[in-house]
């Protein structure tokens, strides 16, 4: 009989160890590079689209281990609204690195670090949604930005899952959709991980790259960087308009269905 090979923890750790620490080394580099160009191409032209950020988003992809496979397109048309369902940390740059667009993200992840400064270079809108005193104000500058061109990328479960389920769309944050003369597009989009070196995404792997809950951010993205190869799946579902829907109530649900029906697909692998 022939004897099973013994596994050595200590290499295994320095493997996951050594993994995170080039990532991020060629994390920093790429920012090191891509944030002073993008800080002059605002300067010079604030209203361009953000294709520095996606080059950069493409680079931490790569540098992860991010292999993105991609059903459908990005309208890609001015005052397009992107809505998505949410996962993790990862997915400012897994999105990023496909969609020229601005996050819509809690105040709190303008004190993340290096998340912040992924952020940063999207031109992310920071809300506190705690503050509904601070709704109007905030939905103003959204439109202001839309009304300039830019395309929004929005969450609108208003916090992240684990990936399995799709939580309900807050109708509220699809208000942008209303404002008077934007003509604004709104594309669903999915966003799934289903494996992780070349293994299904069981759901005890899920904790790995879904931050959820109260998980700390460092731990969770120390671990994230150090996993090896990771597989996500975006898929651009079949842009619509306000004015399809009798309200924004209901052009919320069809987002969250048809996002819903994607996340389903792609974690039983029928993609």
């Amino acid at each position: 009989m022939g004897t099973a090979p013994l596994l050595n923890p200590f290499s295994e750790t320095f493997d996951r160890d050594w993994r995170a620490i080039r990532a991020l080394a060629q994390a920093a580099l790429g920012l090191a590079v891509c944030g002073p160009a993008q800080a002059l191409s605002l300067r010079l032209r604030p209203d361009a689209a953000p294709r520095i950020p996606r080059a950069f988003h493409r680079l931490f992809c790569r540098a992860i281990g991010m292999h993105i496979d991609v059903i459908g397109t990005p309208v890609e048309r001015p005052s397009t609204l992107y809505v998505s369902n949410h996962i993790s940390w990862v997915d400012i740059p897994v999105l990023g690195s496909h969609i020229l667009g601005s996050f819509v993200a809690k105040a709190e992840v303008g004190q993340w670090g290096m998340v912040t400064r992924l952020s940063d270079l999207q031109r992310t809108i920071y809300v506190e949604r705690e503050r509904r005193t601070r709704s109007r104000e905030q939905s103003n500058i959204i439109a202001e930005r839309m009304a300039a061109g830019h395309s929004i990328i929005l969450f609108p479960e208003g916090t992240s899952t684990s990936g399995r389920t799709v939580k309900p769309f807050k109708s509220s944050l699809f208000a942008i959709a209303e404002a008077d003369g934007l003509g604004v597009t709104v594309q669903p989009v999915t966003l799934a991980y289903t494996h992780i070196n070349g293994l299904p995404m069981l759901r005890s792997m899920r904790h790995k790259v879904a931050w959820i809950g109260d998980m700390e951010l460092a731990p969770h993205v120390w671990e994230l960087l150090g996993l090896g190869h990771i597989r996500a799946v975006i898929q651009f579902h079949e842009p619509v308009l306000r004015s399809d829907f009798p309200d924004r109530k209901a052009l919320a649900r069809h987002c969250e269905q048809v996002v819903s029906a994607g996340l389903i697909r792609a974690n039983r692998g029928e993609l």
